[in-house]
């Protein structure tokens, strides 16, 4: 490899570290102002819409045209998939504990790959899933070793399922959207606006007048989501995509769990048992085996993604 090649590559990998990180830090972010997750959700969309098109506006005003009508048709199925996913994974933060939020989303792989065989036609290796059976006997551990009168319930991790059903829905369809040729920055302006109109009654219903006004403390945050997930997380990805295959990013993206636990016991003072930790492991080596070997040269390999929004 060339010193030319090896540059951008090296900028690739610190940019997904970059993004890894960067959602890891969100979820205890969500957690901080102790108000239902769903409104800081709403309030995330609304500030990453404006970021959003405050940028398309930039372009246009170089002779960028905005998104065709044939963007917004394609785009708005996955939007409002992301609108559920990210008010409802966000209520579920604050009624259960990050660990068994992001290990529960973290099993997303799992569904993806023979969903790409369903949905598009892609030839996953079959064997490669029995890695998974690894990670599934660690989210058990996880969740049947946690701290006796913790912040975890069952009922939060119910939400989590739910919430990354509706990611699920969203990757697949914001794949059928890139494959008719929706431009990332097209893609993202359509789904922060749209996505509000699944994730307003779902704040509404779950938090009612919490949704306004806010506290300092929960501006704050919804104004670092907005910059650092809305933005940052998804530009650093889009940018490591033209230099580091899809496979390796989300190899590296199977780090995330453990990260974000680690900040939510330093940043939230979450508790972690010592039992837990052999099922983080399993866990994350199970869902990063699976995605390893399933690798395929083919460029239509289902696109990676975590369910933070």
């Amino acid at each position: 490899m060339t010193m030319s090649e090896r540059s951008p590559l090296t900028l690739g990998l610190l940019a997904v570290v970059g993004a890894v990180l960067a959602f890891a830090i969100s979820l205890s972010v969500v957690k901080w102002p102790g108000i239902p997750g769903s409104v800081i959700a709403w309030w995330r969309l609304i500030g990453s819409t404006v970021l959003w098109w405050a940028f398309l506006s930039f372009r246009r005003r170089r002779g960028v045209p905005l998104p065709s009508a044939e963007a917004w048709r394609y785009t708005v199925p996955a939007a409002l998939c992301f609108g559920a996913n990210i008010s409802i994974l966000f209520l579920a933060l604050t009624r259960t504990s990050i660990a068994h939020a992001d290990f529960i989303a973290s099993m997303a792989p799992l569904v993806f790959i023979p969903a790409g065989f369903v949905f598009f036609g892609e030839r996953p290796r079959w064997r490669a899933l029995a890695w998974g059976i690894l990670s599934i006997v660690g989210l058990v551990i996880i969740l049947t070793n946690g701290v006796s009168g913790g912040v975890a319930t069952v009922q939060g991790d119910l939400l989590v399922v739910v919430g990354v059903i509706a990611f699920i829905g969203y990757q697949l369809l914001a794949k059928r959207a890139r494959a008719h040729g929706v431009g990332p920055f097209e893609f993202m302006a359509i789904v922060m606006p749209v996505a509000l109109v699944t994730a307003t009654p779902i704040a509404l219903v779950t938090a009612g007048d919490a949704i306004w006004p806010l506290s300092a403390t929960a501006w704050a945050a919804v104004a670092i989501l907005s910059v650092l997930t809305g933005v940052i997380a998804h530009g650093l990805l889009y940018y490591a995509q033209r230099a580091v295959p899809i496979g390796t990013i989300s190899v590296i993206q199977t780090s995330q769990p453990s990260l974000s636990t680690f900040w939510a016991w330093v940043l939230l003072g979450e508790a972690v048992t010592l039992a837990q930790v052999p099922g983080m492991i399993l866990a994350s080596l199970g869902v990063a085996l699976v995605v390893w070997f399933s690798r395929k040269p083919d460029p239509t390999r289902l696109d990676a993604g975590v369910a933070d929004g």
